[in-house]
């Protein structure tokens, strides 16, 4: 099957990607915005969005969705809040980790941004917690960098077409990057979270 019809298919069948993905598929994103996307990418783990939704909720409503403030908050505090979102005490610690790397040691949203993008992705997989999804997650819709997204949903849907019998991360990103010909942060954007939303359309 061609990969590009795949998602004008989706695209025909669902239209721009809304609801939880208004936010993820924004371009451009305020600075503010992209750090929202980093922490619900965490928060996202083994978890459904409307528990997500109520932790980033509390998060803002006392002023802490933003990495600096997350990297002064206190853990028991964070953990409070996050609850919702279940596995708060590993979340809080994960949060606390990704800040202190983005802030401290890259200099912010701005710096993190410009680095280069496979150096930065093997950067964010040596962070205790963060597997190849989250860290890819990061890339594509915070830093907005050409990097396809691999999940459940990807990998149901390759099965349920037979598109490879090779389910495995690496190789799966590969198939759907070479199958779009093109390296288009936008375009995968839009795919993934339409692959997304398909599998949860049923």
């Amino acid at each position: 099957m061609d990969i590009y019809l795949l998602y004008k298919t989706l695209r025909e069948k669902h239209g721009k990607p809304s609801g939880q993905w208004s936010l993820w598929c924004k371009r451009p994103k305020t600075k503010r915005e992209k750090e929202t996307v980093i922490i619900e990418s965490v928060l996202t783990q083994r978890a459904n969005w409307k528990n997500v939704s109520m932790a980033v909720a509390n998060l803002n409503n006392v002023g802490l969705l933003g990495l600096r403030e997350i990297l002064s908050a206190e853990n028991e505090k964070i953990q409070h809040l996050i609850k919702p979102s279940g596995f708060y005490k590993t979340k809080s610690i994960r949060l606390k980790t990704l800040a202190e790397f983005i802030v401290n040691r890259c200099g912010g949203i701005e710096k993190t941004a410009n680095l280069n993008y496979p150096t930065l992705r093997e950067q964010l997989l040596a962070l205790k917690g963060i597997g190849n999804e989250t860290a890819d997650d990061i890339l594509l819709y915070a830093f907005e960098k050409p990097v396809f997204v691999i999940d459940e949903y990807t990998r149901r849907l390759v099965k349920k077409l037979q598109l490879t019998d090779n389910l495995s991360y690496k190789h799966l990103q590969d198939f759907f990057e070479n199958g779009l010909g093109r390296k288009d942060y936008a375009l995968y954007q839009d795919f993934h979270a339409l692959i997304v939303i398909d599998g949860k359309s049923g």
